[in-house]
């Protein structure tokens, strides 16, 4: 016999078909689906007020000098080092790690740009004429001038561009790039329209960019080292080789921050707050700063105590 699969009611789709909906198109509606937000918001409240309930982590005060040649760092103050004794051990490094000994030295100095009423220093850039030079690299100058003897003084003394007011527009349409620009006295009315492009460049007094001394302007500006402030209150230069004397090391590093020294006031507190010295290869080395920085405000002090000293006998007698 054949297996019977199932009934067959004849005429049982029109029955159905006759059969209104009784079930809306429209998805129904949820009212708690809002609230797993509100158990997030919970448990986030739930979180802090632990967080506030939990003691904080007391840190023991750092130890001054590690015992052993092995030791964690974070449990000991950095040390610092006397200028010399620091170039002294950079030396040291590269004759141990066989590096190459006219590497670059370099500095990291932090400064401290704060002033009265939440004012600070401005970022600064500026330029130095080491006493003793650790390259041949030289900047472009542009000197203006219309003195024919002056142009040919520029010349022998090795300025890159040399003119006068048909230089202005070159200028404007970016055709002629130096790094510095100097210029005389008599030229200035005519460089006026470059003093929103030029900027700091601008030729200034101050800046020793102006003047009649065209060869000594050369040199300084030619053979000087630009550094600048970088985010915010940091330099980072490089301020000799690593073989040359310890002697002219020195000498460049404090010429650098004795100029640093002079974007603040003495009568606040030293602008120098950190500075490192490394090499291209070396770790860097922690400075300590009392026979770096200038001595201006002892000199102030001693001058005040003196004139001091001086009136007490007039007031007694």
């Amino acid at each position: 016999l054949p297996q019977r699969r199932g009934c067959v009611f004849p005429a049982l789709d029109q029955r159905l078909a006759a059969v209104p909906t009784l079930v809306s198109a429209a998805p129904p509606c949820r009212p708690y689906a809002v609230a797993p937000k509100t158990a997030k918001k919970d448990s986030q409240r739930s979180k802090l007020e632990e967080t506030k309930k939990k003691p904080a982590t007391r840190r023991w005060p750092l130890m001054s000098k590690p015992v052993d040649d092995v030791y964690l760092t974070w449990y000991y103050q950095r040390p610092s080092y006397d200028l010399e004794e620091a170039v002294g051990m950079l030396k040291k490094f590269q004759e141990l790690d066989f590096t190459y000994p006219g590497q670059y030295v370099y500095i990291n100095v932090f400064l401290d740009m704060a002033l009265q009423k939440k004012k600070k220093v401005d970022p600064f850039a500026s330029i130095v004429l080491l006493p003793y030079r650790f390259t041949d690299e030289t900047n472009k100058v542009l000197v203006f001038t219309e003195n024919e003897q002056e142009a040919e003084i520029a010349r022998e003394n090795g300025a890159a561009v040399v003119g006068g007011i048909e230089l202005v527009k070159w200028i404007l349409e970016d055709e002629i790039q130096v790094d510095f620009y100097v210029a005389v006295p008599e030229i200035m009315p005519k460089l006026i329209p470059l003093r929103g492009k030029l900027k700091q460049k601008y030729p200034n007094t101050k800046k020793n960019s102006l003047g009649h001394d065209i060869p000594k302007m050369l040199q300084f500006f030619r053979e000087g080292l630009e550094y600048a402030v970088k985010h915010e209150n940091v330099i980072k230069t490089r301020i000799a080789r690593l073989d040359m004397p310890t002697e002219q090391i020195t000498a460049n590093l404090k010429t650098i921050i004795n100029d640093i020294c002079t974007f603040k006031p003495s009568t606040y507190d030293p602008i120098v707050k950190q500075l490192v010295i490394r090499s291209s290869t070396s770790e860097g080395l922690l400075l300590n700063l009392d026979g770096v920085l200038p001595q201006v405000e002892k000199v102030v002090e001693e001058a005040k105590n003196a004139d001091d000293d001086e009136e007490k006998p007039v007031q007694e007698s």
